[in-house]
């Protein structure tokens, strides 16, 4: 369900966000939703894991046909981008296939909304290729 194996990025975990969200609105995509999961663990569970945000990206154009189609493509808006610290001054980042969610919630017999979730992926992907490394 995610789109490469995760892509690794030297870089703090800080900036690294801020490249993803940069990589993201250079191909139409905003960020509706940012959550810190390791805060919310350490809240709720006090646990520690290694800082991991979860990017909720959203190309608003892509989503408004999709809803314009069919409102059960709510259900795969925002598309999830984890960025997560796997040492210090490396990072991962791992986008979710939109396509692959779409074939979850059966919606890909509409050629529309396949089409929709195929340029999402398109975008996602560029995103990707462009963080480098």
């Amino acid at each position: 369900m995610h789109l490469e194996p995760p892509r690794p990025l030297t870089l703090e975990f800080d900036a690294a966000i801020e490249r993803v969200t940069e990589a993201l609105a250079a191909v139409g995509f905003g960020v509706l939703t940012r959550i810190d999961v390791h805060e919310a663990l350490k809240k709720k569970l006090d646990v520690d894991l290694e800082p991991t945000v979860i990017l909720g990206a959203c190309n608003p154009k892509l989503a408004h046909r999709g809803f314009q189609q069919d409102p059960r493509f709510m259900l795969v808006v925002p598309c999830n981008v984890v960025v997560r610290q796997v040492a210090p001054g490396q990072v991962e980042v791992s986008m979710v296939d939109p396509v692959d969610l779409i074939a979850a919630d059966g919606m890909t017999n509409d050629p529309v909304l396949a089409e929709i979730a195929a340029e999402a992926r398109d975008g996602l992907v560029q995103a990707a290729a462009s963080l480098g490394e």
